[in-house]
């Protein structure tokens, strides 16, 4: 395959989580846990990682500054306004290259640069990013009124306001329910399809306002449209099924003693990590009635460390990482 780069650059002003406006903050995405995470991945100077989800680059720019001169970086990213910002931000370093693509095809672009079981570190910091939030073209916040898309590839599936066109409300009430754990997530469907019935709901505004007047009650600095909008954004994109996808390539792609770290900001993904790390350290039980010894092979991971969090400090200078769960893991020989 060939890396791709684009000329013109992309810039943004951003905030962070949009349950409240006070959370806003201007300047460049700032990557979260940048030096927990980096530390994680254990960067040999010659060795090869990817970084799965690129965003702004916050943690490719510390890989390549810990990598040497024989180092690689292979780069991801469903957006397409991250590659080209990628582009800008590392064309002429020869040892980094990225893809218009998801963590969801690992295996394949690792086939495609000759990196398959070779790979030192693989990083996912799952999740939207600031840029995306803060452009209201991308219909991911209701702070600024837009377009309801929330696609992190715009090119690629429904948007946000086609799928609530085209489900029936049952659906939507299942998928508010199970994947922004929003507790009214029944009034909410039902006040979807009465209002669709009579007039599109094209916008951020029109389905924030929507479900504001569906919720009856109210979370203390929390927008009551939040856990919709969380939802319908991970129903869009497909994000859980592209985190177990992307999870399990990972063992093909990373070398024995490699390293697995994964960002997460809200507790249906981190689960999916912890239980994967899980199965995948417990050694495979043999018959009861073989005499088989237990010798603890057969094992494919080992979890490092415990779960890691963001300091206070990283809080404050940074609200979006108040939320934010890493874990690692090593791939056994």
């Amino acid at each position: 395959m060939t890396p791709m780069y684009w000329p013109r650059p992309v810039t943004h002003s951003s905030p962070f989580p949009y349950e409240t406006k006070s959370d806003r903050m201007t300047g460049r995405h700032e990557a979260v846990l940048p030096s927990e995470a980096v530390d994680a991945l254990s960067v040999r100077s010659d060795g090869v990682y990817v970084d799965g989800t690129f965003g702004r680059g916050g943690h490719s720019e510390l890989i390549l500054s810990v990598l040497g001169p024989a180092g690689a970086l292979y780069a991801l990213d469903r957006d397409p306004e991250a590659v080209r910002a990628a582009g800008v931000r590392f064309a002429h370093d020869g040892r980094f290259r990225i893809e218009r693509g998801s963590f969801e095809s690992l295996e394949r672009f690792c086939d495609g640069w000759g990196i398959t079981g070779r790979v030192d570190g693989l990083l996912l910091d799952i999740g939207v990013s600031s840029p995306q939030l803060d452009d209201p073209r991308r219909g991911f916040s209701f702070l600024q009124d837009g377009p309801l898309d929330m696609r992190m590839d715009p090119s690629e599936g429904p948007s946000a306001a086609q799928w609530l066109r085209q489900t029936d409300e049952h659906e939507i009430a299942d998928a508010l329910w199970r994947y922004g754990e929003e507790r009214y997530s029944r009034r909410i469907a039902r006040a979807i399809v009465c209002t669709r019935s009579e007039s599109p709901i094209d916008t951020t505004a029109a389905l924030a306002s929507l479900v504001a007047g569906a919720v009856p009650s109210r979370e203390r600095n929390k927008h009551p449209a939040t856990r919709t909008f969380q939802a319908i954004r991970i129903i869009v994109n497909r994000e859980l099924d592209a985190l177990k996808a992307g999870l399990e390539q990972a063992l093909a792609v990373l070398r024995a003693g490699g390293r697995l770290v994964v960002i997460c900001f809200h507790s249906l993904e981190d689960r999916l990590v912890k239980r994967f790390i899980r199965a995948n350290a417990r050694v495979p039980q043999a018959p009861r009635r073989l005499p088989v010894a237990d010798t603890g092979a057969g094992a494919k991971l080992r979890a490092v460390g415990k779960l890691v969090r963001p300091s206070e400090a990283e809080c404050r200078a940074n609200p979006r990482a108040r939320s934010a769960l890493m874990r690692v893991a090593e791939v056994l020989a």
